[in-house]
């Protein structure tokens, strides 16, 4: 009996684990789109986003219960493209970047595959190969015309979060838990903004892997069009670079933070 009581609490715990991964990837893959592939304004949808910022609190990531303003909503929608996969895939692995983007689960379980983008465009069904080039080149030129359009979101946000910083002092009702929450309304934000200055280069990592291999798997002259529109994309990427310090990325934990160079001896030895 003993024995039995020890199989039986040693296969709870993976029922549950089972069980909730299984109601993450639902609520992951039905979550409604709108335009553009943006998020649906939808109870649902709401749902979902609550759902990832109560997730993030308990990971102890930046995660404010403030509502959000205009301009924040707006860069959450603009952050969409750049956060989810440049093709589609199949349900699960779509499923599992939803989730990621909400916060649901945490960054980490992103997918880093460099090859990723490549595999899903060969796997689609195009009548010629001349298509593929098209179809990289119009997700390539789509990211960069977005690119300019958050930039300039994120600088309102920033500029709206300085001034509620600077406020905090003056405004002598506050309690310890709304200056906590603004304090991680602006982390979340900025966190926002360094996550998908991060995704612009993978996905143009992607995009040139995609390119270089259809090159030699059906050479094209379209190619030219393609690379002109790769270097368009890399031209508008550095406008994320002053909306945050370099290392803001490692800073909200979105990649390793870089190991501290050993200290040179002054004087050396020979």
């Amino acid at each position: 009996m003993p024995a039995s009581h020890s199989v039986s609490s040693t296969r709870r715990p993976v029922r549950t684990a089972t069980a909730t991964a299984a109601a993450l990837l639902l609520l992951g893959g039905c979550a409604q789109k709108g335009d553009f592939g943006r998020p649906a304004p939808s109870a649902w949808n709401s749902l979902v986003a609550s759902t990832g910022t109560v997730a993030a609190h308990y990971r102890n990531e930046p995660a404010s219960y403030f509502p959000l303003t205009d301009d924040e909503r707006t860069l959450r929608d603009r952050a969409w493209r750049f956060l989810m996969p440049a093709a589609e895939n199949e349900a699960f692995t779509d499923a599992l970047a939803n989730l990621t983007r909400t916060r649901v689960l945490p960054p980490s379980w992103r997918n880093d595959d460099v090859a990723s983008y490549h595999a899903a465009l060969v796997a689609e069904p195009f009548r010629s190969p001349v298509s593929r080039y098209r179809r990289l080149s119009d997700d390539i030129t789509a990211d960069g015309r977005l690119i300019p359009l958050f930039v300039a979101t994120a600088a309102r946000v920033a500029n709206a979060d300085t001034l509620r910083l600077r406020s905090l002092p003056f405004v002598k009702s506050l309690d310890d838990e709304s200056i906590r929450q603004a304090a991680m309304r602006v982390a979340e934000n900025r966190c926002l903004v360094a996550w998908v200055r991060l995704e612009t280069g993978v996905r143009a990592e992607r995009y040139r892997y995609a390119l270089q291999h259809l090159l030699v798997e059906v050479p094209s002259v379209e190619a030219v069009s393609v690379e002109r529109s790769l270097a368009g994309l890399d031209g508008r990427r550095v406008m994320l670079d002053p909306l945050l310090p370099a290392e803001a990325e490692a800073r909200c934990g979105l990649v390793a933070a870089p190991e501290a160079e050993a200290a040179r001896p002054i004087v050396a030895k020979y």
